[in-house]
């Protein structure tokens, strides 16, 4: 099948994205492998106590990428290269002082995170140690976040997947060492993260150079804090933040309230979740695309190209999830077995499969939409369209937890998804209208 001019150029940025997603929680699992045959459970447990906290840290500041990226495309739309040049100092720069923040105030964030989890006193050591180790990765994680942006934002997407292979590889070998060769065991397995990290880092700044280092005749510092492009950097990115708020308390709450109804619901929801996390890395591919396309044709003020991109997104974005929903509907409770041999837990989940099946459908436009309304900056669309369907997740699983119990929760979740993507559509009709 021959592919248009358009689609392949969705495909060059979608497939490095879809590649360097699906490594990112490779850093962790890595840990997780290691760890698991010091011979003791509380190393498993520091690590996925250590790592759920980073996750929530690095998710909430996630906007460094995000908002970098979106903006980034418009400018290279224009051909402004003197403020694609800007956008990548600012979002640095921002991102080295929310790090900074990060380590000033390493120990409150350590003590009140502590005392919401509730974890054995072995476990919260250890966890502690890999918490105080793999702070001081702040800078390199939210540097990265800028560049990583910067570069899909120049329709580069090869970058960041280049430096999460690299990153994975560092970590392994950097942890293995520590720990087999100089028995460091959790503080090994963490400062093999940290150096994965500044590695990550230290390539991202070396490719720059290479590719992009002509463009350092164009940093003139007294724009760097231009009044009018500040606000802008912050109102795009204000919105973004909050955004990802709501998307924090929603992924939490699910998890807290799967957990409150006993450990097989807990299991049961935490293996389903598996079949919309793949999906969402597949997905999120895409939205990266839309930010990097959709970017660079509204910068231009090319409405028909950016029109052909949206209409693109969504061909790909309607086939790929009905495949999902019959990849899910042939094989998604065999993927389950793959998963756990607990009889009790693959029994329960039969019950609440259908619900996954519902995912890929109602769920593909709130990912394609994200990632168009980034590129274009309507964050604030976005941002309300987020609140209302955050909401709505609350009322109806309050609504009907008593008479529905776990089925509630699932049920919310589909409309949460659904609503997403259908307010951005009624919101953004502008910005998609042919």
């Amino acid at each position: 099948m021959q592919l248009s001019n358009g689609n392949k150029k969705i495909l060059q940025i979608a497939v490095p994205s879809i590649v360097s997603n699906i490594t990112v929680p490779l850093l962790g699992l890595i840990d997780v492998t290691i760890v698991g045959h010091l011979g003791a459970a509380a190393y498993i447990g520091a690590i996925a106590v250590g790592g759920m906290l980073f996750n929530i840290i690095y998710w909430i500041f996630g906007f460094l990428r995000m908002g970098t990226s979106g903006m980034t495309s418009q400018a290279y739309g224009r051909h402004d290269l003197n403020e694609v040049t800007r956008l990548l100092l600012r979002s640095v720069g921002v991102g080295l002082f929310i790090a900074f923040a990060l380590l000033i105030l390493q120990y409150p964030i350590e003590k009140a995170a502590f005392a919401l989890i509730d974890t054995t006193p072995e476990v919260q050591e250890l966890s502690g140690l890999y918490f105080r180790i793999c702070i001081w990765g702040a800078p390199a994680v939210l540097g990265l976040y800028s560049f990583s942006g910067w570069f899909i934002g120049m329709q580069n997407s090869r970058f960041p997947m280049y430096i999460a292979i690299t990153q994975n590889i560092v970590n392994i070998l950097v942890s293995l060492c520590l720990v087999y060769a100089f028995h460091m065991k959790i503080e090994g397995v963490a400062i093999g993260t940290l150096t994965a990290q500044y590695a990550g880092l230290f390539m991202a700044y070396l490719l720059w150079l290479r590719y992009y280092g002509a463009l350092k005749k164009r940093i003139v510092w007294r724009s760097f804090f231009d009044r009018q492009a500040m606000y802008r950097f912050f109102q795009v990115n204000r919105d973004i933040f909050f955004r990802t708020i709501c998307l924090v308390a929603v992924t939490v709450f699910f998890t807290s309230a799967g957990a409150a109804q006993g450990e097989v619901v807990l299991a049961v929801n935490t293996l389903l979740m598996q079949l919309f996390t793949l999906f969402s890395y597949i997905m999120d591919g895409f939205a990266y695309a839309g930010e990097a396309l959709a970017g660079k044709y509204f910068g231009a003020n090319n409405r028909k190209a950016l029109h052909q991109t949206v209409r693109r997104l969504f061909g790909w974005g309607i086939g790929l999830s009905a495949a999902f929903t019959l990849l899910y509907g042939i094989g998604g409770q065999s993927f389950l077995g793959l998963l756990t041999n607990e009889s009790s837990v693959i029994e329960a989940a039969g019950n609440y499969f259908y619900w996954v099946l519902a995912i890929p459908l109602a769920g593909f436009a709130a990912f394609l939409l994200d990632g168009i309304f980034i590129g274009t900056t309507a964050t604030h669309l976005m941002l309300r369209a987020m609140i209302v369907a955050s909401g709505s997740f609350f009322l109806l699983y309050y609504g009907f937890r008593d008479s529905m119990g776990n089925h509630a929760l699932w049920m919310a979740f589909i409309v949460y998804l659904m609503l997403r993507g259908v307010m951005q559509a009624i919101l953004g009709r502008k910005i998609l209208r042919n």
